[in-house]
C-alpha cells in the first residue's frame, strides 16, 4: 500500500477516480442479461462518474427489460423500468472504454463488428470462471435467479478494477 493510500485509510478518507469512464455491456436482445449488468453497475458506481450503457447484437429495439429481469432487480432495490433495448453499433463500441459481453460468441461478434475495439472487449465473467452467462429469456424464475446471481457476482468482481483510490 502506498503512503497516500495508507494515510487516507488511517484517517478514514477515501476518494475515488474512474479508471474507465464509459462501460458498455452486451448480450443478444438487450432485454435480460446486459441491462441487468448495466443497472447493477449503475447501482455500485453511481457516485463514481462512470457512464454505463447496454446494447444487443440482435436487440429487440425499443422493448423494455424482460419482466422477470426487472422484477429481480426491483427485489434488490434497483429500478430498471426506464430501460429500452438498443442495437449495438460500431460507434458505441468505439466510444466505450470497456465492453463486457455475456458469452464468448458475443466477444467474437463484437470484435468482428469493430476490430479496432478488440482490445477493450472482455467477458463479464472474466474475473470469475471466464464462462458464458446463459440467456434466461423465456425460462423459469429459477433460471433468471441463477443468471442474476452470476451477473451480480461478475459485476462485483469488476469493481476493484474499475475504480482506484485517489486519496
Amino acid at each position: 500500500m502506498d503512503r497516500q493510500r495508507a494515510l487516507a485509510s488511517f484517517y478514514g478518507e477515501k476518494t475515488w477516480s474512474a479508471v474507465f469512464k464509459r462501460i458498455l455491456t452486451v448480450c443478444i436482445g438487450n432485454i435480460c442479461r446486459s441491462p441487468t449488468a448495466e443497472y447493477l453497475f449503475h447501482h455500485h458506481l453511481a457516485s463514481r462518474g462512470i457512464c454505463v450503457h447496454s446494447a444487443g447484437l440482435g436487440a429487440l429495439v425499443g422493448k423494455p427489460m424482460d419482466a422477470m429481469a426487472r422484477t429481480l432487480l426491483a427485489e434488490h432495490g434497483i429500478d430498471g423500468g426506464a430501460h429500452r433495448a438498443r442495437q449495438l453499433s460500431g460507434a458505441m463500441l468505439r466510444e466505450a472504454d470497456l465492453v463486457l459481453a455475456m458469452e464468448h460468441d458475443h466477444v467474437a461478434c463484437v470484435r468482428r463488428l469493430a476490430p479496432e475495439a478488440s482490445g477493450k472487449v472482455m467477458l463479464l465473467d472474466h474475473w470469475g470462471a471466464g464462462a458464458d452467462i446463459a440467456d434466461p429469456f423465456g425460462q423459469s424464475r429459477e433460471a433468471f435467479e441463477h443468471v442474476y446471481g452470476v451477473i451480480d457476482r461478475s459485476v462485483a468482481s469488476w469493481l476493484p478494477y474499475l475504480t482506484r483510490s485517489a486519496s
